[in-house]
Order: C-alpha cells, then sequence, then structure tokens
C-alpha cells in the first residue's frame, strides 16, 4: 500500500535513489572493486536524475498539477533508463562470438573526446557490458536495476492518475 501523501512517496523514492547509488558506489564498486561499465555509469545517471526530481518534488510539495509534472519526468527518466538495463542485458546475452568489441576506459574516454563524443560511446556500451560481474537469484545487476526502474515507473504511474 502506498503512502497517500506526495511528499511522503517522493521523499521514499528519494532515500530508495540515493540508498541504490551508495550500495553501487562503496559496495560494489569499492568493496568488490567492480569496475562499472558504460551502461552502468549510464543507468546510474538515470537513478541519480530520478532521485533528483524526486528530492525537489518533496522539497517543492507542489499542487496536485506540479505533482504530476514531476511524477511524468520521473516516470520519464525511469523509462529511459530501463531502456538502457535492458540494452545491457541484451548484450550479456549474446553469445561470445557476438559481443562487440571493448572500448577505451571511462577515465581516458572524457580526457580525449568532448563532453557529446563521450557521452555517445557511454550509450553505445561495449563489450565490458556484456560481462556478467555479479548475480543475486540468478538475475544479474542491470537486471536489479530494470526492477528498480520499472519500480519508480509504475509509482509515478500511480501519481500521475490517482486523484489528490
Amino acid at each position: 500500500m502506498l503512502p497517500s501523501n506526495h511528499r511522503v512517496l517522493n521523499g521514499l523514492q528519494a532515500l530508495s535513489g540515493m540508498l541504490l547509488i551508495l550500495i553501487a558506489v562503496f559496495y560494489f564498486q569499492h568493496h568488490l572493486q567492480l569496475e562499472p561499465c558504460y551502461l552502468c555509469i549510464t543507468q546510474r545517471v538515470f537513478v541519480i536524475a530520478i532521485t533528483l526530481v524526486c528530492t525537489l518534488a518533496a522539497l517543492h510539495n507542489p499542487s496536485t498539477y506540479g505533482q504530476r509534472a514531476y511524477a511524468s519526468l520521473s516516470t520519464m527518466l525511469a523509462v529511459v533508463g530501463g531502456y538502457f538495463s535492458i540494452k545491457q542485458l541484451w548484450l550479456q546475452s549474446l553469445p561470445d562470438d557476438k559481443v562487440p568489441a571493448c572500448g577505451i576506459p571511462v577515465d581516458y574516454l572524457f580526457d580525449v573526446f568532448s563532453l557529446s563524443e563521450a557521452i555517445s560511446h557511454l550509450l553505445k556500451g561495449d563489450g565490458n557490458c556484456a560481462e556478467v560481474q555479479w548475480q543475486l537469484l540468478g538475475i544479474s545487476m542491470p537486471g536489479w536495476v530494470l526492477v528498480a526502474f520499472i519500480g519508480y515507473a509504475a509509482i509515478g504511474i500511480i501519481q500521475i492518475t490517482r486523484k489528490a
């Protein structure tokens, strides 16, 4: 059952996004030493964007129209972020001979290329994105991130369609 107060719901979504990023950075990246691939970084950007939108919505606490605007934006971000999770899951499902070549490291990418070129590379993904580095219950990391994006989108749709 969802809280009836938009502000509480937005705050919970913001907290869950912060928790996801903290887990990604401190547990997976620093503790387990798993380096994020291009698509992982892209998915993090969308989780951060959703977190910021939900934080703003919780702090602003606008009228019904404003709540629907925030919910629409967070839903749109969740759908696009979900696309990148699905793209990575697709890369992970490819046979070894169909996996694209691995690209250049992310640090080098931003040092050498312009911002738009670097972002273009990030959005495409590469062979590193096809590697399954971690699983829980047989589901890889982008699968779990997809579950989070589906949850964000579902909550957004509920907020858009429910009565004030």
